[in-house]
């Protein structure tokens, strides 16, 4: 998001932590998540709720009257106050919800203590799901049933992840919104992490990294961006020695692959 976008979630973020703080947040990140799926879809009702010229006032009764006693009081008082605000683009607004359903799952988890665990489960599926094309086929088949979808990640996942990526899992695949599941689960992992202001670094080597050297690239990475990292490791024999590092559009990468890979390009040019 950008512009007004991004300073009408800013004003519409603080309406929703004072209603989350009180608030079933797994209801919460549900109901969010439902809503921005119904504005997905409709069209007509998400350029009206998203018209900049359309009075605040009304927009709000439009959705408390479609959408009131269907979902939670914390997730109605979230979505009047992002009707309310302006947007540069209808589509930010269904964003918005969606970010706030992760938010609300992120909350959760860290109630629950399980927020490291999340953020690692997210990872790891989105790993096998890249590994899998077969599963990613079924999982992403636009004529596959919603509800065989859920009792196929059902299947696969349960009692091996948190209810709480389950059910962000189950969400994600049921409702895509024209993305990739694995950029899907990227974009919901930092979301995630910046639950705790995090950042998410993903580290590729040959060999799985010691535990004294993952605290010492942590520590580095740490003094390095002034801020906690997340570390999500793959192991990777195409890598063949050293390790790669990336933080969101930033690459470090000291593999030699990769310098073979430069060589090649300064070749070329």
């Amino acid at each position: 998001m950008r512009g007004l976008s991004r300073s009408s979630f800013a004003e519409v973020e603080e309406r929703f932590n004072a209603v989350a703080a009180t608030a079933d947040l797994g209801r919460l990140a549900e109901d969010a998540h439902a809503v921005a799926v119904l504005l997905d879809r409709e069209h007509g009702l998400r350029r009206n709720l998203a018209d900049p010229a359309r009075p605040a006032e009304q927009k709000a009764g439009i959705a408390r009257s479609l959408l009131g006693g269907r979902i939670s009081e914390a997730a109605l008082e979230t979505v009047v106050a992002a009707v309310s605000a302006k947007w540069s683009k209808p589509g930010d607004l269904v964003d918005a919800l969606e970010r706030f359903g992760v938010i609300a799952s992120a909350a959760e988890a860290e109630s629950l203590g399980v927020l490291d665990d999340v953020e690692d489960e997210l990872f790891r599926f989105g790993r096998i799901v890249e590994a899998n094309p077969r599963l990613r086929m079924a999982l992403a088949d636009p004529a596959a049933p919603a509800d065989a979808k859920a009792g196929l990640l059902r299947e696969l996942l349960g009692g091996r992840v948190s209810t709480v990526s389950l059910a962000m899992i189950i969400r994600l695949v049921q409702h895509p919104r024209g993305r990739s599941l694995e950029a899907g689960l990227d974009e919901y992992i930092h979301l995630v992490a910046a639950q705790r202001q995090q950042l998410v670094a993903v580290v590729r080597s040959a060999v799985p990294l010691s535990d004294g050297q993952r605290q010492r690239l942590v520590s580095w990475l740490r003094t390095t961006y002034g801020r906690d990292v997340h570390l999500n490791t793959e192991v990777d024999p195409r890598v063949i020695g050293g390790f790669s590092i990336r933080l969101g559009d930033e690459m470090i990468d000291t593999t030699i692959a990769g310098r073979i890979e430069e060589v090649r390009r300064r070749l070329a040019g």
